[in-house]
């Protein structure tokens, strides 16, 4: 099973799109503008994430058990542009108290969806996981998928937030309640390299 974020249109986007084709005729006398119309295009969401990072990660040992014991890692992560910015390589290296961590990150914007999937893979074992898909509002990106952990349906959740030009926060958490409560169990500040 798996749960994807779609980009759904509502009511509302129906009856603007009605009220345009209505008030076409009428041009030069009322106008709805031309941003209601369009769907946000979020091709360049990542582009803050773009560059050379240092990063400060916490994550639990043991997840999703309930356990509450933090282990810190030191890394450094590169993220370039592919595709002319529709696409996007992150290399993560990070040295932690169980050993040393390699892994890789795809991000890949659908034009269609208005949304990104976010597609990691560990050098550990060279197999790209199930892909999480969201998109960007208010200057925080969330992406979901499900993945089964331990026989269980868990919720995966991804967030970037407080992004600024030299730093921004990352937190992954599982919710095994269907989102109502989650988790956290991998946190990242990263912070631009001078």
């Amino acid at each position: 099973m798996f749960f994807k974020v779609t980009v759904t249109r509502t009511i509302g986007f129906a009856m603007v799109c009605s009220l345009i084709a209505v008030l076409q005729p009428l041009r030069g006398v009322a106008q709805v503008p031309a941003k209601l119309a369009a769907q946000r295009d979020g091709q360049h969401d990542f582009d803050f994430h773009l560059g050379s990072w240092k990063s400060e990660i916490s994550h639990i040992q043991h997840s999703p058990t309930g356990a509450t014991t933090w282990v810190k890692c030191k890394g450094s992560l590169v993220a370039r542009k592919v595709w002319e910015g529709r696409a996007q390589i992150e290399e993560l290296e990070a040295d932690c108290p169980s050993g040393h961590i390699e892994d890789l990150l795809l991000f890949l914007y659908n034009p269609e969806s208005h949304q990104w999937s976010l597609n990691a893979a560990t050098a550990n074992d060279g197999v790209v996981a199930r892909p999480m898909f969201g998109e960007f509002k208010n200057g925080r990106g969330e992406f979901y998928d499900q993945e089964m952990i331990k026989d269980k349906a868990i919720l995966v959740r991804q967030v970037w937030s407080d992004i600024t030009p030299t730093s921004h926060h990352f937190e992954q958490a599982f919710s095994d309640d269907g989102g109502k409560t989650w988790e956290p169990n991998f946190r990242a500040t990263l912070t631009r390299e001078q």
